[in-house]
């Protein structure tokens, strides 16, 4: 079985969404005119956090401009900035900010993943990209299990794209738990091992925090409860 680096390194030449491979490619290829000069990643992008990570955080996709660019989750743009600095805040990360690669930031017992790792359009994946991508996040979350002990799952769609990765390892509840932010669910792992405490939390897109539909004192919050578990 591959190790958590061996997996990342073969996230990134996946080709298996023909729309996703052709979008991010060509956002890749224009670039934003303040970045014009910059080299993007232009790939799928993988995790971002040690491989013994007790918290996981699991949002929805790469930024275009943001991980596409950079090759790392929340690494380059406004949302990012938001959520490290909340990271940062609880004692979770090692600075508040994520620029790029090689910026000396740090997680501490925390990876960030998603459930889709390529750039979508307007930052929606189909169903199918969603199903399709999903196996990487099956293994990535097994590689995991033996620390993991709680995810934050910010907004919706990831909430939905997670619960079936998390059935192949934990009791999932009938009817199936609904997203929002601050819920909190305990799941049971099948095994009769320890059990995982999935939070919901608000994505930190600019749609939501520009509008103060989430504030840092809300993702903090749910951060520390996350990290108590730990």
């Amino acid at each position: 079985m591959l190790g958590l680096a061996e997996l990342d390194a073969e996230v990134t030449s996946c080709r298996a969404c023909p729309r996703l491979v052709e979008w991010r490619e060509e956002v890749a290829r224009v670039k934003r005119a303040s970045f014009r000069d910059q080299d993007y990643w232009g790939r799928p992008v993988p995790g971002f956090g040690p491989a013994d990570a007790h918290l996981a955080i699991v949002g929805l996709a790469p930024a275009a401009h943001g991980a596409n660019r950079t090759g790392r989750m929340f690494t380059g743009d406004r949302s990012g900035d938001f959520l490290y600095a909340a990271l940062h805040a609880v004692g979770l990360a090692s600075q508040p900010t994520a620029d790029h690669l090689g910026d000396g930031l740090e997680l501490y017992g925390t990876r960030i993943t998603a459930p889709v790792k390529c750039a979508p359009p307007e930052n929606k994946p189909t169903p199918q990209e969603r199903d399709t991508c999903r196996p990487w996040l099956v293994r990535e979350l097994a590689l995991l299990r033996p620390t993991l002990r709680s995810i934050v799952v910010l907004g919706g769609f990831g909430w939905q794209a997670l619960l079936p990765v998390l059935a192949a390892h934990w009791e999932l509840p009938t009817p199936r738990p609904k997203f929002g932010h601050g819920v909190e669910v305990v799941l049971a792992a099948r095994d009769g091992g320890v059990p995982l405490h999935v939070f919901g939390c608000f994505h930190v897109s600019q749609q939501n925090t520009f509008t103060g539909r989430l504030t840092q004192e809300m993702v903090r919050e749910v951060l520390k409860r996350a990290a108590e578990v730990g």
